[in-house]
């Protein structure tokens, strides 16, 4: 159990990180990271609601995705006027 919680925290960091720089993220480093767990959580309920999933790789796919998402809203919640 500690074993899928660490593994799901690690791939949602680094999905964060990856997911920071594709999408060009001005925010920090901690901060993608944090997106990123987040959006990997996210990535994943999506992928298991529309039943895809499965894997490492598309665990990590659905986790960078998910992170771009949750990124993406971030930036319209609180854009810069």
């Amino acid at each position: 159990m500690l074993w899928k919680i660490l593994v799901a925290v690690l791939i949602g960091a680094l999905s964060g990180w990856i997911a920071g720089k594709l999408m060009k993220s001005e925010g920090s480093l901690l901060r993608n990271i944090i997106l990123g767990i987040l959006g990997g959580a996210l990535g994943g309920w999506l992928g298991s609601f529309i039943g895809i999933g499965g894997g490492w790789v598309m665990s990590i796919i659905l986790s960078i995705a998910g992170a771009c998402l949750i990124i993406f809203l971030w930036r319209l919640i609180f854009k810069k006027k």
